[in-house]
């Protein structure tokens, strides 16, 4: 029967050669693709070079860079934008060593000589678990995107509604300055100036009570970049929740405020 290949390769590292090979061809038989390594220093160069390795089966004690200082090594070169799993082989099972092992970052270590079945389990939990965290990476990744786009939409939003209000401030009649806009611009407290056009609008209708629905469809845009917005107003104004930024937003509570910041 064939077995399917994973998509993730394994760096299989340790000083004694004839383990090495033992290990890659069980688990090349298994399905997995390995990188051989007889030294830590050889490990490091492949890891750097090739970004599909995801699981690593290394000897704790070898001479020239021992087990925890290449994982922690490994780790630094991953920063936070790689993930892999590490798995411990060892000759001599010491409590301490294992402690410090698993402290390090190492999922999972195995005693020498080696029971090949329970590698093999072993190494598949970790693929498991190496997937999850490769999700969880990329949602970061996605999130810090999509922030970066409602940022640059803010922006476009607020160049937009210079240009609009542009007119308005240049008319001789000096009609502009009496819109209802205008005067509520000048009761809203101090500390919500520091808002984009578009966070202001957004805040203003959640004083008036609109659920995130109705501020999506009045304002044209998704019920998830509302939520956004209404994030971003409540970290800005260092506001707890919806309710009291719609107090805050109330002409009772502005007039409130004024009269308790004048005396």
């Amino acid at each position: 029967m064939n077995k399917l290949t994973s998509a993730v390769k394994v760096l299989v590292v340790d000083d004694q050669p004839l383990i090495v090979e033992e290990l890659c061809e069980f688990l090349e038989s298994s399905g997995y693709r390995c990188i051989p390594c007889e030294s830590g220093v050889q490990a490091i160069e492949r890891f750097s070079e090739d970004p599909d390795i995801g699981l690593v089966l290394c000897d704790l004690h070898m001479p020239d860079l021992d087990g925890i200082e290449l994982v922690q090594t490994l780790q630094r070169l991953a920063a936070k934008e790689r993930v892999f799993e590490a798995i411990m082989l060892t000759g001599r099972a010491d409590k301490q060593d294992v402690i410090k092992a698993l402290r390090a970052g190492f999922a999972d270590y195995y005693q020498k000589p080696i029971d090949l079945g329970e590698l093999l389990e072993g190494l598949q939990r970790q693929e498991v678990a190496l997937q999850e965290r490769q999700k969880t990476l990329q949602l970061g990744h996605l999130n810090q995107k999509l922030q970066y786009l409602s940022e640059s939409i803010d922006d476009l939003y607020q160049d937009l509604d210079k240009v609009r209000r542009a007119p308005l401030m240049k008319s001789p009649t000096g009609a502009g300055e009496d819109t209802p806009g205008a005067a509520e611009r000048v009761e809203i407290p101090a500390i919500f100036n520091q808002l984009s056009p578009r966070q202001l609008e957004v805040a203003r209708l959640v004083g008036k009570g609109q659920t995130n629905y109705q501020i999506a469809c009045e304002l044209g845009i998704t019920e998830n970049t509302v939520k956004l917005y209404v994030s971003q107003v409540l970290r800005l104004t260092h506001m707890h929740n919806r309710t009291q930024l719609a107090l805050a937003l109330t002409p009772s509570h502005s007039g409130m405020q004024r009269r308790v910041t004048a005396h």
